[in-house]
């Protein structure tokens, strides 16, 4: 009967925090239009968001492009199909590797981060302090805080992938002897705009989700140090299982338009 109870609780709360979340949402669509535009933070969190991230996007596209290689390569020259390898990596990387783990790298850094801030914030009655001065913290804090991770992750992901697929022809340079234009040609012949475009645009949806799940649980943090830890951490594992419920539908309405 306990555990029952729990579950219902549990069952409860996550509906009411999906709720809270609609609603915080709602809030950001509302505001985003709305008078003063706050140009000079966008941009100021889009270079701390964007070109702060540059060089962990690239490590870790760089490592996926040499990490695929090598493992797939092996199982293409059993079946003398190693020529494939440029354009199996090339789809696999731009359609579905480089997004959702440049996501993922993102949702760590910047939706932590995002939480931590405006939770430290709200623990020290910084935004209180905004309210009663007159100054909308919303608009100043969360709307131009999320439409950067929004502006900035489309770029990354692009970054990310071009950095995975040079990794990725590295490895065949070196195990196969492939010319850097022979190989980045069988990779363009290969993508079409069906596979970047998707791409691109799920890319957005992912910058939206983490902009959003970051803000809201360091805005909406609970008083106390102990409340910033768990904005941070709780906001990286909600925005990591979004994001993959996310990738499915865009995966899923992808296909049925390529089935038409």
């Amino acid at each position: 009967m306990k555990g029952l109870q729990n579950i219902k609780s549990r069952i409860l709360k996550f509906l009411i925090e999906t709720g809270d979340i609609a609603t915080f949402t709602s809030r950001f669509f509302s505001e985003v239009a709305k008078r003063p535009f706050e140009v000079k933070e966008l941009l100021r969190q889009c270079y701390q968001m964007g070109n702060k991230s540059l060089l962990l996007v690239g490590i870790t596209g760089f490592i996926i492009g040499l990490v695929l290689t090598l493992q797939t390569r092996p199982t293409l020259m059993e079946f003398g199909a190693e020529s494939w390898m440029p354009s199996m990596v090339g789809i696999s990387i731009v359609r579905e590797i480089g997004p959702i783990i440049t996501a993922l790298v993102c949702a760590g850094r910047i939706g932590s981060g995002i939480g931590a801030e405006l939770g430290s914030m709200r623990v020290t009655e910084q935004i209180d302090a905004m309210e009663v001065s007159g100054t909308n913290p919303f608009k100043y804090l969360v709307v131009t805080r999320v439409l950067a991770v929004t502006l900035m992750l489309p770029l990354l992901v692009l970054f990310g992938d071009a950095i995975a697929l040079f990794g990725s022809y590295l490895v065949e340079n070196l195990k196969g002897d492939v010319s850097f234009m022979l190989y980045f040609n069988k990779v363009f012949d290969a993508l079409e705009f069906g596979d970047i475009i998707p791409a691109t645009i799920k890319s957005f949806f992912f910058g939206l989700a983490i902009g959003i799940v970051g803000c809201y649980k360091g805005y909406n943090c609970k008083k106390g140090t102990e409340g910033v830890g768990k904005a941070a951490n709780s906001a990286v594992v909600l925005t990591s299982l979004l994001l993959f419920v996310i990738d499915f539908i865009a995966v899923f309405v992808t296909d049925i338009f390529y089935d038409l």
